[in-house]
């Protein structure tokens, strides 16, 4: 499944719209299903045979960490929540998932979650691939910014000719933000979210250079005309500016920029009919 950058905006503000409702809705024929299992979150999204999102649910939790599954069973147990609750919402059993991994890393990173949990792996791409698959693009890069690392993909006429990652990420902007005003990871997190309140683009800054210096090395050779931004640590205000700046480079930002790669995950998924 593709669809026009419009297209997307649009569905990912009717996912950020429904996010952890559980009241049920109705639906029929095939569904999409895509987990995205991230640094800060866990995330199931489900499309309807139209790729329209009819459940979206998140859970803020660390249980993977720079490619790494630090909380193997706390991962399942959130997944078996979130199956639990889409499966009330959409009214009928979920059995099989799409869902990535950061690019060279294992795969089985995210599969035996999946499979634990009692879902069959449909489907399964590296982060920036998924969204690159998701749309019609050429001479892009896509760049994934999570909490413990940054991915980037460089598509060809539709095709991710390059693939890569670094452990760089929201994370790092947490421990800034902890130093800066003395507080506790926690704290500093919860501030992030908040990022206008507390300036936090502007402390971000050298972290996010950091970050465009490590996407120019992944695009460097390749003919790159537009980057694509994705992942929770792009919900920061004004992080396309540096990347633009940064990289002398269009750069897009969908509207709600946690929950492309969802997204992403669940359009990879090949529709399933209803048991």
């Amino acid at each position: 499944m593709t669809v026009t950058w419009e297209e997307a905006d649009r569905r990912l503000d009717r996912a950020a719209d429904i996010l952890n409702r559980t009241n049920p809705v109705r639906c029929e024929g095939p569904l999409r299903v895509g987990v995205d299992l991230g640094t800060a979150d866990v995330v199931l999204m489900v499309l309807d045979h139209a790729g329209e999102p009819v459940a979206c649910f998140l859970e803020w939790a660390e249980v993977v960490r720079d490619g790494v599954v630090v909380d193997f069973i706390g991962a399942v147990d959130i997944l078996r929540d979130l199956l639990a609750r889409a499966q009330q919402r959409v009214g009928r059993e979920i059995a099989a998932a799409a869902t990535s991994f950061p690019p060279g890393t294992d795969a089985r990173l995210s599969t035996n979650i999946l499979e634990t949990a009692g879902l069959e792996v449909a489907a399964v791409e590296d982060e920036p691939t998924c969204v690159a698959k998701l749309f019609r693009l050429d001479k892009a890069a896509v760049v994934d910014i999570g909490g413990g690392t940054t991915g980037t993909a460089v598509v060809r006429k539709g095709k991710v000719v390059f693939s890569g990652d670094e452990p760089s990420g929201g994370r790092h902007i947490t421990l800034t933000i902890a130093g800066h005003f003395g507080v506790d990871l926690a704290e500093a997190e919860r501030r992030k979210r908040e990022h206008e309140r507390y300036g936090v683009l502007s402390l971000a800054r050298p972290t996010l250079q950091r970050i465009s210096d490590i996407v120019a090395k992944h695009i460097r050779g390749h003919a790159v005309e537009t980057v694509y931004l994705t992942g929770g640590t792009c919900c920061l205000t004004g992080i396309e500016s540096v990347f633009k700046a940064e990289l002398g480079l269009p750069t897009r930002l969908p509207s709600q920029p946690l929950l492309l790669t969802p997204l992403s995950i669940a359009a990879l998924c090949p529709p399933r009919e209803p048991r």
